[in-house]
């Protein structure tokens, strides 16, 4: 039986305060050793300073940072086995990129032939083969993340960071490398904790993440568990779209006032007669709004229990002018009670 991962980094009762203000609010978090672990949550909910106190650059006001089992709360970033990989790259413009690379190795006094080697592999690693020569301005803007990534991990550290490190490239690029930075991490088996706003990047590159808010962690979980089965209402509304319903709405349509969450893709819109088959939720309501978004079609429901409701429908058949003659039309909403997840509000 293999033995389970043990922590690369956790965080026992943390707390960071500046002033009044709790940036991190008394957080416990094991981040386990070989994993993509992403810090999710809205500007000003922490993430950031965790992954900062993680570095060195910033220390807890109270509780304790532990790295591979050392207590490191207290130490320099140079003394920690970490490297940070920032959005804006912090790249030396008069250097040219092997150069760049190899500024941790020229620091360390590593002899010139290793380095020359360790730069050749590292920018084999990043699908930079042949570029050691030029300067930072004659790549893109992601070519010089790759960079960037490149010089974090020539140092060959236990952690890398990464702090919106995708947030300045353009849309395609930025799945691209999305794509590109979770192989890569898979390559060299090292941790990579990943800090970002935006919930696609989150669901798509993580093993686990951790969603934040006000200082605090919500959830911690899966992606798909994050998606799935959302805690809080904070995290069925930051994370994706979700319809949270409950008083005498939710009463009428479970039978329970508690609050529950809907996505928009799991319920099915049928015509406002339709007879309900089998073990389902359903309820009735008028089609206010209908927007035709290429793949699939937002609709928003008010129901006539008060409440609005927002479905999503890929479009296989339908074009812009079929959906487009729901608009103000009765309808059923129908869905699977596998789908409905009671959770607590925020």
């Amino acid at each position: 039986m293999d033995p389970l991962p043990q922590p690369s980094i956790r965080f026992v009762e943390v707390s960071r305060h500046f002033g009044e203000v709790r940036a991190v609010d008394g957080i416990s978090l094991d981040i386990l050793d070989g994993e993509f672990f992403t810090l999710l949550g809205p500007s000003g909910s922490g993430k950031t300073t965790c992954l900062r106190m993680v570095a060195g650059f910033d220390r807890p006001t109270a509780g304790r940072i532990v790295l591979h089992g050392a207590d490191v709360s207290n130490l320099p970033p140079y003394e920690r086995d970490v490297n940070t990989v920032f959005q804006d790259y912090a790249l030396f413009p008069h250097m040219s990129v092997a150069e760049n690379i190899a500024y941790g190795l020229r620091i360390k006094k590593v002899p010139a032939s290793e380095r020359q080697q360790r730069v050749s592999e590292t920018l084999e690693l990043v699908r930079l083969p042949g570029l050691g020569d030029r300067k930072p301005s004659q790549l893109s803007g992601g070519q010089r993340q790759r960079v960037a990534l490149a010089r974090a991990l020539i140092n060959r550290p236990r952690v890398l960071l990464l702090d919106e490190p995708l947030g300045a490239l353009d849309l395609k690029l930025r799945q691209a490398m999305q794509i590109e930075l979770k192989n890569i991490q898979r390559q060299v088996g090292i941790t990579f904790v990943y800090v970002t706003h935006d919930q696609e990047e989150a669901l798509s590159m993580s093993d686990r993440l951790a969603v934040f808010n006000h200082g605090k962690v919500e959830q911690v979980g899966a992606p798909a568990e994050i998606y799935e089965a959302p805690a809080t209402a904070f995290v069925a509304g930051f994370v994706g779209v979700s319809n949270l319903i409950d008083g005498p709405a939710a009463q009428e349509i479970t039978g329970s006032a508690e609050t529950f969450s809907i996505r928009p893709e799991k319920i099915r819109i049928v015509p406002a007669e339709t007879p309900v088959e089998g073990d389902v939720f359903t309820a009735t309501g008028t089609a206010i709004e209908v927007v035709y978004l290429g793949m699939y079609t937002r609709y928003v429901i008010a129901l006539d229990q008060g409440v609005e409701l927002t479905v999503a429908i890929q479009n296989l058949e339908a074009t812009s002018s079929d959906v487009g003659a729901v608009k103000g039309r009765r309808v059923r909403l129908v869905w699977e009670h596998a789908h409905v997840h009671r959770i607590r509000r925020s």
